[in-house]
């Protein structure tokens, strides 16, 4: 048997704050593992007023236990990855092309939170000057981008210090490889979750 593709066309979810041409600033957020975009939104209702928010979803749902029940979205999983990266920049792009149609924001900013973030990431090397900021929140950064060099951007990665994900010798460990590659560091006294404080100081 050979594995084929095709290209369709495809319906993807997104929200975006009412009123959004009247804001200088955008935020775009993009949820983690089992997030639904709607959900994951409600977390950034302390942003600034100026700030308009672009909430994209994955574009894999799936049941969050068994066949019924909550709901989750994924970004991929290890199942034909590549063409789900390909997939999740070209979704983003028109996206952000379309939004910004219909009105021109002064600053951009980027945050990826968990698995969202190796997503973020991708999208975000792949045309940095796009962005005024990059945030990304308790990800791991994605194996397939090099490492980069020399980097102006103004990026940022934040760890919740009780982040089950990450034992103390993970935190040190990913906390000295951001710092090393140019990232300012965050830490707050929280778990695996979106921080209002911490959030507030970066997009003040």
């Amino acid at each position: 048997m050979l594995e084929q593709e095709l290209l369709i066309q495809k319906h993807f979810r997104y929200f975006l704050s009412e009123g959004y041409e009247g804001k200088k600033k955008l935020l775009i957020a993009l949820h983690g593992y089992g997030q639904l975009a709607f959900y994951f939104a409600k977390k950034f209702e302390s942003i600034p007023n100026d700030y308009a928010l672009l909430v994209p979803e994955g574009m894999h749902r799936f049941y969050l236990q068994g066949s019924s029940g909550r709901v989750g979205a994924s970004w991929m999983t290890k199942e034909a990855r590549e063409t789900d990266i390909q997939d999740n920049l070209s979704y983003l792009n028109q996206l952000l092309s379309q939004v910004m149609e219909k009105h021109v924001f002064d600053e951009i900013s980027l945050l990826g939170f968990s698995q969202g973030g190796a997503t973020a990431a991708r999208w975000f090397y792949q045309g940095p000057k796009r962005f005024d900021q990059f945030i990304l929140w308790a990800s791991v950064f994605p194996p397939d981008i090099e490492k980069p060099e020399n980097m102006e951007a103004n990026c940022h990665f934040v760890l919740g210090k009780n982040d089950p994900y990450y034992d103390t010798e993970a935190q040190e460990k990913e906390c000295a490889y951001y710092s090393e590659i140019g990232y300012q560091i965050h830490r707050f006294d929280g778990k695996h979750d979106i921080d209002a404080e911490t959030l507030k100081q970066l997009i003040r």
